[in-house]
């Protein structure tokens, strides 16, 4: 496998082959609890649950047993701290019979774990959240612990001091208790980012080996928006004062790095709530399962998470959702060529310019240029927290920071020594835009010429040129080989999706719903029918929010797979306890939900009500999975051009144009999941 990822160029990413977290023998066992495997502990603690009577708990030589406290199931739970870097050996050793070992490997609680080489500079953002100012590149801070409650006007507010609820302080109810809303806050850093903890507060600190009364023993993970190079904290979170979770007794964590817009990479994302996650269960204790939560680059943060890190979060909620940010980029990187060629060209009407990007309303492809197209250039999007002196400048300062997506997942990209970018996956080599409007009637020959002639491209530095997009032949086998492209066959084999969508293709949006039908096609691909089972799919109208009904069937299906003692797979497990009444469908403007298959373009109710459309990919012939980042090329064979116009659809498609019955160049499938760097 090492001879295959350097043959194809990776950055070393080695493959870590699942494991139990422990070892049994003869009623003795001992795992890991906090962390996905035993070999990927940070910060110098584990906890550590052990099965047995009359153990005795060492980590080498030292005695650890004093930590480990009697659970209501029998078992022993303890913290674990002291662990040097590197590995160590945890034994259970009983008082008849063999001992029970765990090999545990720790890593720094600044990282990397698995992610590679951080960047350097990295910029601090601490104070934002009210931590003390800190020193780059680590950014570390101590922790903060604040509270709050929620008031009887329905709003959070500040309480200095939690043993004095106000009279203006609500109450709520968890499993079955009537506790008071009042919220511990806790923020520090963890992997150069900074993280928040919100839990409803029992009255004492937490602890992972009592029973916490104002907590369901449910976590909930937030990821928040966007997509930007990094090299700084960040200052904002996924957020953790939401009362839907908050008011039902979930825990909720979030960091600064699990922000796309603070950093436009799913390891670094997957690593940090890796983290994160550890230290709420070394807090805390652990959860029932973790339910993965956001919208949009929120969305791609779950999915890719959840497909190339299992076990990092049980169950996802992606919410107004793409795939992943590679292949968004190529329709972002479409719409601003578009949209400078129809102001360049007036005389186009709405409808045509509609239909040549597939969109259903122009006004989303727009948005795509004015919103994010600015994040392919290499210094228009930068990042305020980065000072100026240190951002590239292709004469004064060729090697500084280039703000670009593709600067953000370099790791996994590799930079090219020719340019000193970032080596890049866009292209629109072959690509026929309007292709589906020609076949229509809705543009003439001649414009679609036009187009095709005038519409150009992207330079290295993300500057528009006359030329096509021409991708790097290595970062395309890398953005698949590594899951920058969503594949679909990795850990969403057994994970739950509930994919929740607000409706705004009318409303010029960027978060257009043809994008869940992109994941479930490939899940499908992977899968074959039953790819569908795994991902349920709700539509909302503008502004409802569903989410007290998201949670709750989320809630359901992971407690049932918990519960499910039978035999089977795990994907089994999770296929067969979708709740019965968790199926497809939506809601109308009224409130009124309606159970109803659902299918891109379908003539269902829902699928009427909330019709989908495309991109500008799609447009061009693309398949509906969306994920060519580079097509393979055939003859062009055009019919119903004069010669005139066939000369120069030669002139601009030398090579041949899209052949999208064939997979994208340099496709592979996902080299495994659990990748390091």
């Amino acid at each position: 496998m090492r001879k295959l990822l350097a043959v194809i160029g990776l950055a070393v990413p080695m493959l870590v082959v699942p494991a139990h977290a422990g070892a049994s023998n003869r009623g003795t066992g001992i795992e890991v609890v906090s962390s996905p495997r035993p070999t990927l502990v940070t910060g110098g603690s584990a906890l550590v649950r052990v099965d047995g009577t009359g153990v005795t708990v060492r980590v080498g030589r030292r005695d650890v047993t004093k930590a480990f406290v009697r659970q209501s199931d029998g078992s022993m739970l303890g913290l674990v701290d002291g662990l040097p870097l590197g590995g160590s050996v945890i034994t259970a050793t009983p008082r008849r019979g063999p001992a029970a070992t765990v090999r545990v490997v720790n890593h720094p609680v600044t990282g990397p774990v698995f992610s590679g080489r951080q960047q350097v500079p990295f910029f601090c953002e601490t104070t934002a959240f009210g931590l003390a100012p800190a020193a780059p590149p680590n950014c570390g801070a101590p922790p903060v612990v604040s509270f709050q409650y929620r008031t009887t006007r329905g709003t959070f507010a500040a309480l200095p001091d939690p043993a004095i609820v106000p009279p203006d302080a609500t109450v709520t109810t968890v499993d079955g208790r009537t506790v008071p809303y009042v919220v511990r806050i806790e923020r520090g850093t963890i992997d150069r980012a900074v993280y928040e903890i919100a839990a409803l507060h029992d009255g004492r600190a937490p602890s992972p080996t009592r029973a916490h009364n104002a907590w369901n023993r449910r976590l909930v993970y937030t990821f928040g928006g966007g997509c930007n190079v990094g090299y700084h904290q960040g200052a904002t979170t996924g957020g953790v004062l939401n009362d839907v979770f908050l008011s039902q007794g979930y825990a909720v964590a979030t960091s600064s790095l699990n922000v796309l817009d603070n950093n436009c990479n799913y390891v670094i994302s997957a690593e940090v709530a890796m983290m994160v996650r550890e230290h709420f269960i070394e807090s805390y204790g652990p959860p029932a399962h973790t339910i993965g939560w956001g919208g949009s680059g929120g969305a791609i943060q779950q999915y890719d998470i959840a497909d190339n890190y299992p076990g990092i979060l049980d169950g996802i909620v992606p919410q107004i959702s793409f795939p992943d940010a590679v292949t968004t980029g190529g329709t972002v990187g479409d719409c601003r060529l578009l949209n400078r060629y129809f102001t360049a060209n007036p005389g186009y009407t709405d409808d045509q310019k509609e239909a040549v990007s597939g969109y259903g309303a122009w006004g989303s492809c727009v948005n795509w240029d004015l919103a994010f197209a600015s994040r392919g250039n290499a210094t228009e999007a930068c990042p305020p927290a980065i000072p100026p002196q240190y951002l590239y400048h292709p004469t004064t300062n060729p090697g500084g920071i280039k703000c670009t997506t593709a600067e953000q997942l370099v790791t996994q990209l590799g930079r090219d020594p020719a340019t000193g970018f970032a080596r890049g996956y866009n292209d629109n080599v072959g690509v026929q835009y309007g292709l589906s409007a020609l076949r229509a009637g809705q543009i003439t020959a001649e414009q679609f010429v036009d187009i095709n002639e005038k519409v150009g491209g992207y330079d290295v530095a993300g500057n528009v040129v006359a030329a096509r997009t021409v991708a790097d032949p290595l970062a395309l086998t890398r953005s698949y080989r590594t899951g920058l492209v969503l594949a679909g066959t990795g850990g969403l084999a057994t994970t739950p999706v509930l994919d929740l969508r607000a409706y705004t293709d009318a409303l010029n949006d960027i978060h257009t719903r043809f994008w869940s039908f992109a994941v479930r096609q490939r899940m499908v691909d992977a899968f074959g029918p039953s790819g569908a089972r795994g991902q349920a799919m709700l539509v909302t109208s503008p502004g409802s929010d569903r989410s007290r009904y998201a949670l709750a069937a989320m809630d359901a299906w992971l407690t049932a797979i918990a519960a499910d003692r039978r035999h089977g797979s795990d994907r089994a497990r999770m296929l067969r306890n979708r709740p019965a009444d968790l199926s497809d469908g939506c809601w109308t403007p009224a409130g009124e939900r309606i159970a109803a298959d659902l299918a891109w373009r379908g003539t269902g109710p829902c699928d009427t009500l909330y019709p989908s459309f495309a991109d500008t990919r799609i447009a061009a012939g693309a398949p509906l999975r969306n994920d060519v980042l580079k097509c393979q090329l055939k003859p062009l064979t055009p019919h119903g051009f004069t010669a005139e116009q066939v000369s120069r659809l030669r002139a601009v498609f030398p090579d041949g144009v899209c052949d999208w019955s064939r997979p994208g160049v340099g496709y592979r499938g996902l080299a495994g999941v659990w990748q390091s760097y």
